[in-house]
């Protein structure tokens, strides 16, 4: 089946890696509620279904809103499940089907689609990164995840190779180009950074760039380890709704560094000016 050509398709973030406890569905849900509130409209999918951390998230806020008499910006969503079927080839078949009516489906209506896949290699997350615009890669400051991205020598603390991970985003690149021309702007995003300059966390900045240089990628600053971010995920909120009038959050410095992070990101992404329309689209 024919994937969504880019003249039809809406502007794809990605949010990927292969390892879980990143805080790629939290950055994922903040980037979706900031954009909805500088006026794009925007879809999201859940390639992890089966998990579905975005969906319950997406679930919780509708939730939330519906019984404060909120009315909390929300995005078309849509969770793309795996296929059941033996044939590994029906199998694939049926989940780039399922992919694809999802993305040209949101693309109708939507500036911006939010892509959240799995913490693992499967087709439906390598069909998410093959039709990325922007893909951030959130990882913890530390080398345990940096081995996501690259072996790295543990005397030197100096690039061997290319991980698996980063060879998968090189072929997607390598699909997305064969297909349409287009480019994968990709970020990695240092999650939980301390406050302290400790000398782990600048070896884990110099490799980093190092890296960045050899494989093509952006880095940004993340969130740090911040409990707001975990309070506010069961009412399914993002600090962009902090101000929301019945909310009950106080601002504390914590919260508004927290907020400038999550701006940070946002602007690191380089998207389209946002369509103009007089209200968010319905959920």
């Amino acid at each position: 089946m024919a994937t969504v050509s880019l003249e039809q398709r809406a502007q794809v973030i990605v949010l990927g890696n292969e390892k879980g406890g990143s805080g790629k569905s939290t950055a994922a849900m903040h980037l979706i509620v900031g954009l909805l509130r500088d006026g794009y409209r925007v879809g999201a999918i859940d390639l992890d279904a089966r998990q579905a951390t975005l969906t319950a998230y997406l679930a919780a806020r509708e939730a939330f809103a519906r019984s404060k008499g909120l009315d909390l910006p929300l995005p078309i969503h849509a969770a793309v499940h795996r296929s059941d079927l033996d044939s590994r080839t029906d199998a694939e078949a049926e989940e780039t089907a399922r992919f694809n009516k999802a993305l040209g489906d949101l693309s109708k209506s939507c500036d911006i689609v939010v892509i959240d896949c799995p913490g693992s290699d499967t087709f439906l997350s390598r069909l998410g990164h093959s039709q990325a615009d922007t893909l951030v890669t959130p990882i913890n400051d530390s080398f345990v995840d940096f081995a996501m991205l690259a072996k790295v020598d543990p005397e030197r603390h100096e690039v061997v190779n290319p991980s698996i991970y980063s060879e998968m985003v090189w072929e997607a690149r390598k699909r997305r180009f064969s297909r349409d021309r287009g480019r994968i702007d990709w970020i990695v995003m240092r999650n939980r950074l301390g406050a302290s300059e400790a000398r782990n966390k600048r070896d884990v900045g110099t490799t980093l760039e190092a890296l960045a240089k050899r494989i093509g990628f952006r880095t940004v600053k993340g969130f740090g380890e911040r409990v707001i971010f975990r309070e506010l995920y069961l009412q399914g909120l993002t600090l962009m709704d902090v101000k929301e009038a019945g909310l009950g959050i106080q601002l504390g410095m914590s919260h508004l560094a927290a907020r400038a992070e999550v701006r940070s990101l946002i602007g690191a992404i380089r998207k389209p000016p946002p369509s103009l329309h007089l209200t968010p689209p319905a959920a």
